[in-house]
């Protein structure tokens, strides 16, 4: 059960890891994310927040998942 769980954890990260950065090329290149003097507006202070907290997360179940590997070798 604890190999099962680990690898899901594993997926989960990398999954995120793999998603969450290019979201984030694509938020920065949105025009709703610049405003007119060329500041970053508050939809791309929220998508940061989100995607940073998603990528702590993904952080997070990588060392949890690791953790359960090497409990169970």
């Amino acid at each position: 059960m604890v190999l099962a769980l680990s690898i899901v954890l594993l997926v989960n990260a990398l999954f995120a890891f793999a998603v969450w950065p290019r979201f984030l090329k694509r938020i920065a290149a949105d025009e709703r994310s610049t405003d007119p003097a060329g500041g970053r507006t508050k939809v791309y202070t929220v998508h940061l927040v989100l995607i940073a907290t998603a990528l702590v997360l993904a952080g997070v179940s990588a060392a949890a998942g690791v953790a359960g590997l090497v409990s169970v070798a």
